[in-house]
């Protein structure tokens, strides 16, 4: 229960008191994070799936379903995709790039990297609905959870933090690696047996967009540890935008 709390307290708005805010609570919560992912795609698909039927037509539930993940996260991890294109796009040694992500203020990589993410989530969301409302929630919640499972694997042992404070600091290197490997393997599974309702197809393509957007963080997350020397909440909000944006594009491939 600590682990939940830990995991809906700082990744949703969803009502949960975190209860234990230490290394212990930090790695049962990293290991939950899909949980919470799961939560927030549901709920996006659920709002597509009511506008669908009033005739709204795909695009309308797309951007609501894309709007809602970023209403229950308050924001934070689109915030994170800003501060993060800013720092690395600063070329500016580790220091003054980690001081250029603290500041209030979002830069011209920041505004660029928001801008085509949004749009590129809106676009693959509403061909997905277009399909079909169940293929469409089938990526929103894919998106959603493979997201936040990207967080389970930049807290896992060997990723260091890159400040001595914040929430990249409580959480990194908590995560023992086989851990989170069975928390892929859980979600894997379940993505397949999710896009098996639809077909056997589906199931393959399903599980196919979730390897490739864990690659996708994986990628980004190298880049941050070398680039700034470890991770932080910026870099995690990143890296779920990251994993989301290149599930949906994965999905409308084929």
């Amino acid at each position: 229960m600590d682990g939940l709390r830990f995991a809906f307290g700082t990744l949703t708005v969803f009502p949960a008191r975190i209860t234990r805010w230490d290394r212990d609570a930090a790695r049962a919560g990293m290991l939950c994070a899909p949980l919470a992912g799961l939560a927030v795609g549901l709920t996006a698909a659920a709002a597509g799936g009511v506008l669908l039927p009033l005739g709204s037509g795909p695009l309308v539930a797309a951007v609501v379903s894309v709007a809602v993940p970023a209403l229950l996260t308050r924001g934070l991890h689109l915030d994170g995709l800003a501060d993060t294109a800013d720092g690395l796009g600063s070329a500016k040694p580790a220091e003054d790039a980690l001081r250029i992500m603290k500041q209030s203020d979002i830069g011209p990589f920041g505004v660029i990297s928001l801008v085509l993410a949004l749009l590129a989530q809106v676009a693959a969301v509403s061909e997905l609905y277009g399909a079909g409302w169940a293929r469409g929630a089938l990526g929103v919640v894919l998106a959603a959870t493979v997201a936040r499972l990207a967080l389970t694997h930049a807290s896992r042992h060997g990723v260091p933090a890159a400040r001595p404070e914040g929430l990249g600091a409580i959480v990194a290197a908590t995560v023992p690696v086989r851990a989170a490997t069975l928390a892929t393997a859980a979600v894997l599974l379940a993505a397949a047996a999710a896009g098996l309702l639809l077909s056997p197809y589906d199931a393959v393509r399903a599980v196919l967009a979730a390897g490739a957007g864990l690659a996708a963080a994986a990628l980004l997350l190298r880049r941050c540890v070398r680039r700034f020397g470890g991770v932080t909440g910026d870099v995690f909000g990143a890296l779920a935008e990251a994993a989301a944006t290149t599930v949906l594009l994965a999905l409308t491939l084929g």
